[in-house]
């Protein structure tokens, strides 16, 4: 995929859960669970200008970061999940 976001904007591919969740010994179906809130930055833009200077970007390339469950526009591309955030969306960068 070639996907260049653009200003503070970055592209995340969601992780996802290999497993099918449980709640007591109901499976729940894909359309039930809640939307993993972890990813891998993928692409990012240059930042932004404030006030005639560059704010660079506070994550780079393959950081996993936490983000928020609403957060962003989010597309599929050959069997995976991506999103595309702002960067003030995101919530912490994990360190692994």
């Amino acid at each position: 995929m070639k996907i260049k976001p653009l200003f503070d904007r970055l592209l995340v591919e969601i992780k996802q859960k290999n497993e099918p969740t449980k709640v007591g010994s109901l499976i729940l179906p894909e359309t039930n669970q809640d939307k993993p809130l972890i990813g891998k930055i993928v692409a990012l833009g240059n930042g932004i200008m404030a006030d005639n200077s560059q704010v660079q970007m506070q994550v780079k390339l393959n950081d996993t970061i936490l983000f928020n469950k609403y957060a962003g526009s989010e597309f599929k591309d050959n069997g995976k999940t991506y999103v595309l955030l702002r960067q003030s969306e995101i919530l912490a960068i994990i360190n692994e």
